[in-house]
């Protein structure tokens, strides 16, 4: 089974797999922003993306699955702003242009995943002065894949900063561990992330 077929298979379990509403971090981090161009990576059923949409950004929202990215634009009528969907798989196909804000919100995997090639293309599509928002896993919590023999990597700040090969051009804003409930069935379950937050100077 290819990584699309996976995705298009986990995004046909239900006719909702995430909750709709945008991640908690990039509400934080964002909010007080100037809207401008943004790419979401990873978008899913295309919270962030709405969100952002409705604030004023011009946004970019990238998937592999076909199945997501349909259900994200019924979303985005429902609300009534606009976003390009795009898709993608980031692996070999990565977006181009440079986007005043890029975010990679939970882009994990099971299997085999290139995150970091991903990610460093991501610092990569931020025009000057922008932002690289990423929010990532230290667990995988309460979350089990049985047909895959080995969980994802899931690294930390500092290591997520490191293997984006940074030149001096860049600040970082938030480099941090917090905790989270993760809601699943009625159950609350505490899990661990891990924000990084850097600007590229202008």
């Amino acid at each position: 089974m290819s990584d699309e077929q996976a995705w298009d298979a986990r995004y046909s379990e239900n006719t909702r797999i995430w909750s709709g509403d945008p991640n908690v971090v990039l509400v934080r981090e964002v909010g007080e922003l100037p809207p401008g161009t943004a790419l979401d990576l990873g978008c899913g059923e295309g919270g962030d993306a709405i969100w952002l949409a409705r604030r004023g950004w011009r946004v970019t929202a990238v998937d592999i699955s076909g199945v997501a990215l349909s259900r994200a634009q019924e979303h985005a009528d429902e609300a009534g702003v606009s976003v390009d969907w795009r898709k993608h798989d980031l692996l070999t196909d990565f977006p181009e242009g440079r986007y005043d804000l890029v975010s990679a919100q939970f882009l994990h995997f099971w299997g085999e995943f290139d995150r970091e090639s991903i990610l460093r293309q991501a610092a990569a599509a931020v025009a000057p002065g922008g932002i690289l928002l990423i929010e990532g896993h230290m667990d995988t919590g309460p979350v089990h894949r049985p047909e895959h023999e080995n969980a994802p990597e899931l690294p930390g700040p500092e290591t997520v900063i490191e293997r984006l090969h940074l030149d001096d051009g860049w600040e970082v804003l938030v480099a941090e561990v917090h905790p989270r409930e993760h809601v699943i069935d009625g159950v609350v379950h505490q899990r661990s992330d891990n924000t990084v937050k850097i600007r590229r100077r202008a």
